[in-house]
């Protein structure tokens, strides 16, 4: 469900990304901005999704931790020690 949300959210921002980069382009065209300025402004919006971003993975991982599941480190250790249990039995 999160990768789904992170991915859904990944989507949005290729698609309002690609609709700025149109629209600077013919901002560009028509001699209304230069293309110091379209790609400054990319940078910047780039430069904002990483920090949403970076806050959005923060905020999962504490939503993560307090529902206290399981990771797949935790898992892998309960599948080791299971097949350990099980060879014992059967030996």
């Amino acid at each position: 469900m999160l990768k789904d949300m992170l991915y859904i959210t990944a989507g949005g921002f290729l698609t309002i990304k690609d609709r700025v980069q149109k629209e600077l382009n013919a901002l560009e065209n028509r001699g209304k901005i230069t293309k110091e300025d379209s790609k400054a402004f990319i940078d910047k919006l780039y430069e904002r999704a990483r920090a949403e971003h970076n806050e959005n993975m923060e905020y999962f991982k504490e939503v993560v931790n307090e529902l206290n599941l399981a990771s797949k480190d935790d898992i892998a250790r309960v599948e080791k020690k299971l097949d350990e249990i099980l060879k014992k039995m059967k030996s």
